[in-house]
């Protein structure tokens, strides 16, 4: 298998938003998104401290290259935004990349936006505003307990409601009506003798859909399932969005989907990210097994119809995939949020010799990205066919393997492209259960063998 190169392509928005800054003495530096215009009067400012209130004035998640550094002293009003941070940046480049979530991410660099790697943070950041950059749900808590706890008498002791839970591992999520409640209600649990664990829920943002290809080359798979293994069988869990059926052959490829977000209703006009990701994991599937595989896919959607999902429910997913019997997991999807609930439920299932792959994040920094991140999952980022990590794509030292950022689809008769690596991981899944299920290996096998072939090329 070759690994196609991949280019990054930058877009620019503006987010809406209105907020004034003022340092000391004369300083003033107001943002005001609903006309588009910035306001400035800064005198000796540092490029750190000048992006640390860009941060703080947006909201957005601000990369600057290491070492950069000026002296800023300027002095101008009602500029519109791009020219206001030419003027702030000192000559530095820079670049506004959008995302699905709608967050904006601030690339400052000299030559090369691959170089902005050092994450600043905003100076008046409180426990909130973390939550906030990570997605904290923070009228929500996630709760162990003791078996033989009554969880719905608890719930109703703390004033909450029990809103989802993991089968077999009194593991619970609980909402409350505000924030102030479920801080409350945290140093409540903290007493409680039957309550092992208490940690915060995240939103990870619902991942983008491929968008439509107006002239391709590439042929429509023609992979045949095999009857499935007595022994041994091969399962791949797809936690993702809904998954939609394609018609024909590809269809037997599929289990019965698990729905846990409710009832989905996707646009049948274009695939939805797990069906792409599907797709892809089964053109990886045809490309190494040469075109016959017994591998099937089980897809779990935890989004539905909604704009997020939570770490809580992409555990739950996990946990029911592995109940169904998935040897191999997909997680085309993350967070910078650290959840010690999901780390726990990959590395039991790890325990159990199920392999992860995880998407590494399609930001140019080192810094985590979860599950990914987590040394029971083998990251994937997107690169070329030297194994060079692509400049839009994570490069942190917890990288595992670089895999193509870009898959071609076939759906209902069109095609469509699907970027980053989210599709890197799929391609990475379905190869490593491809070489499973041609030469009789395990999946660690397998996962071992894809590590030591596809690791990054750490000389470019």
């Amino acid at each position: 298998m070759t690994i196609r190169r991949l280019c990054c392509v930058a877009a620019t928005a503006w987010c809406l938003a209105s907020v004034c800054v003022r340092g000391l003495g004369a300083d003033t530096f107001v943002w005001d998104n609903q006309r588009g215009s910035v306001q400035a009067d800064l005198r000796g400012w540092s490029l750190t401290k000048v992006l640390e209130n860009v941060a703080t004035a947006t909201g957005w998640q601000v990369y600057v290259e290491p070492a950069a550094e000026t002296t800023v002293s300027v002095k101008f009003k009602g500029l519109p935004v791009a020219d206001a941070l030419r003027r702030l940046l000192g000559g530095f480049n820079f670049a506004l990349v959008p995302e699905t979530n709608g967050v904006m991410r601030l690339y400052v660099f000299r030559t090369s936006m691959a170089d902005a790697t050092q994450p600043i943070t905003a100076p008046t950041a409180t426990h909130a505003d973390s939550g906030a950059r990570t997605n904290r749900l923070a009228d929500e808590l996630v709760v162990r307990v003791k078996p033989g706890t009554n969880i719905d008498e608890l719930a109703r002791l703390l004033g909450a409601k029990v809103v989802g839970t993991i089968s077999g591992r009194n593991i619970y999520r609980l909402k409350f009506d505000d924030a102030n409640a479920a801080e409350a209600a945290r140093s409540k649990l903290a007493t409680r003798p039957e309550v092992e664990s208490v940690e915060d829920n995240y939103a990870i943002d619902r991942p983008a859909q491929a968008r439509p290809v107006l002239a391709s080359s590439v042929p429509p798979l023609t992979l045949k399932l095999n009857p499935p293994r007595d022994n041994n069988r091969l399962i791949i869990g797809l936690i993702d969005t809904p998954i939609q059926s394609f018609g024909g052959d590809l269809d037997a490829f599929f289990l019965k989907p698990v729905a846990l977000a409710g009832e989905a209703q996707p646009d049948p006009r274009s695939p939805t990210h797990a069906t792409s990701m599907a797709y892809t994991i089964l053109t990886s599937l045809q490309g190494a097994t040469g075109g016959k595989t017994s591998v099937q896919i089980l897809p779990v959607d935890v989004y539905g119809n909604n704009q997020f999902t939570t770490t809580f429910d992409v555990a739950r997913g996990i946990a029911e995939a592995v109940n169904a019997g998935a040897t191999v997991i997909n997680l085309s999807l993350g967070t910078e949020a650290d959840s010690p609930l999901l780390r726990d439920i990959i590395r039991q299932a790890h325990q159990q010799g199920i392999v992860f792959y995880g998407a590494a994040g399609n930001t140019p920094v080192s810094t985590p990205f979860y599950p990914a991140a987590y040394p029971d999952v083998t990251a994937v980022t997107a690169g070329d066919q030297n194994r060079t990590i692509a400049p839009y794509a994570n490069r942190g030292e917890f990288i595992d393997v670089v895999a193509p950022g870009v898959s071609i689809v076939n759906y209902k008769g069109q095609q469509f492209v699907v970027f980053g690596t989210s599709a890197a991981a799929a391609f990475a899944t379905g190869f490593a259960a491809g070489i499973a299920d041609a030469t009789g290996k395990t999946a660690a096998e397998a996962d071992k063998a894809l590590r030591s072939s596809l690791a990054p090329n750490k000389t470019r």
